[in-house]
């Protein structure tokens, strides 16, 4: 399993009688953290809006242009990148990578902190939730990018990804002005619905490899049972403290160069339900999910090939060489499942966190199965499959 530099911050907010007034961070360490590089893919093989038609040749594309500008191996070691071929790239390709990346450790780091399981914590896509869940989430505005559904509530997610050239890679002390600005504007919108938690990554793509910014809320049920086994260095104990502005810039219009024109929180409910109360939230995961189940209908169907089973269940997909550019390091299983497979991926995840070198890098999401392999060396069985998914 790779790895990548990340360094954990826990914040608080700061209310008065107009909202949010503040963000406090404080540092708490920093070291190696596990990645599963089919989880990466897996999230990125699905962050497309499932209202709509998959195009299978994109997504094709798209995962193998993402790991073709990432190196890595089977065993630990830190996730890489290729910096002169994404610097010579155009700086929408640039972006595309950039982001995928940060969206996919944002989500691989988030289940290796707390130890989440796929199945009882899932995940939603901000922007496949249902057009009904208005008045639970506005959708025009500051907006999160995933959902997860946690046993302590919901929980957003914030990703970004940039390419950074500099000699240190994770600014000193505190972040950047860009870190701030993100951060004051979720602020914003967790108190706009009704103090909704949320955490953010940062991921920045340079020389030495992936390092990542974590910023985590400070009394969050779901994030209460953080992880620090994996932490070299101390924080640094002095607090990075900022104000949140508050003027009437909640129903401008901003274009933002790296993002796109950019909605500030409406105050309206045009439901007239009540957006603020967690509960609201909640089944705004419940009546996604049916939207998800639906596009792994329309996926199998479309899948040509059946490359094999998990205890009788049949999985159609495909190999992936990511030869985008220059020769490819890996080759990528993507396969959907004709129906859900109970898999205890806590167990796994341990293993191939214990076990690095003797596990497979596969990722069960639901009915999407990603597995990473090495260019060169033979495709596992479906019979060692099955026994690291399911324990067959």
């Amino acid at each position: 399993m790779s790895t990548v530099h990340a360094r954990v911050w826990r914040f608080t907010v700061e209310k008065g009688s107009a909202g949010a007034e503040a963000v406090q961070a404080v540092e708490v360490g920093q070291g190696p953290l596990p990645v599963s590089l089919a989880e990466l893919v897996s999230i990125n093989a699905l962050a497309c809006d499932l209202r709509r038609t998959v195009d299978r040749s994109v997504r094709d594309h798209e995962i193998n242009l993402l790991l073709s500008y990432l190196t890595g191996d089977a065993g630990p070691g830190p996730l890489g990148v290729k910096c002169a071929a994404l610097d010579s790239s155009s700086g929408h390709i640039r972006r595309f990578v950039s982001e995928c990346t940060g969206l996919g450790v944002m989500t691989a780091a988030g289940e290796t902190l707390f130890d989440w399981k796929s199945g009882v914590d899932g995940l939603s896509s901000f922007d496949v939730l249902p057009d009904k869940l208005v008045g639970t989430y506005a959708t025009t505005g500051v907006r999160p990018d995933l959902l997860f559904d946690l046993a302590g509530g919901p929980l957003a997610g914030e990703a970004r990804g940039r390419r950074r050239d500099a000699k240190q890679m994770l600014p000193a002390v505190k972040g950047t002005a860009d870190q701030k600005e993100r951060l004051q504007r979720l602020a914003t919108w967790s108190v706009d619905h009704g103090d909704h938690p949320y955490f953010m990554s940062w991921v920045w793509l340079g020389t030495g490899g992936v390092y990542v910014d974590i910023f985590l809320p400070e009394d969050s049920p779901a994030t209460a049972g953080l992880k620090t086994g994996w932490i070299e260095k101390s924080g640094n104990p002095q607090p990075w403290r900022f104000p949140v502005p508050r003027t009437d810039l909640r129903r401008t219009v901003r274009e933002d160069p790296e993002d796109g024109p950019v909605f500030h929180v409406l105050d309206e409910d045009p439901d007239g339900t009540d957006g603020a109360s967690s509960g609201g939230a909640t089944n705004a995961v419940d009546r996604a999910r049916p939207l998800v189940e639906a596009a792994m209908d329309r996926a199998f169907g479309r899948e040509e090939s059946q490359l094999g089973d998990l205890r009788g269940v049949p999985v159609r997909g495909t190999w992936i060489k990511a030869d985008a550019v220059g020769p490819a390091r890996h080759e990528v299983l993507v396969g959907v499942l004709g129906e859900h497979v109970p898999v205890d991926l806590r167990a796994h995840r341990r293993c191939l966190a214990a076990e690095p070198r003797s596990r497979l890098d596969l990722f069960l999401d639901g009915r999407l199965l990603t597995l990473v392999n090495p260019v060169g060396e033979p495709r596992p069985s479906w019979e060692q499959i099955a026994e690291e998914v399911v324990g067959a």
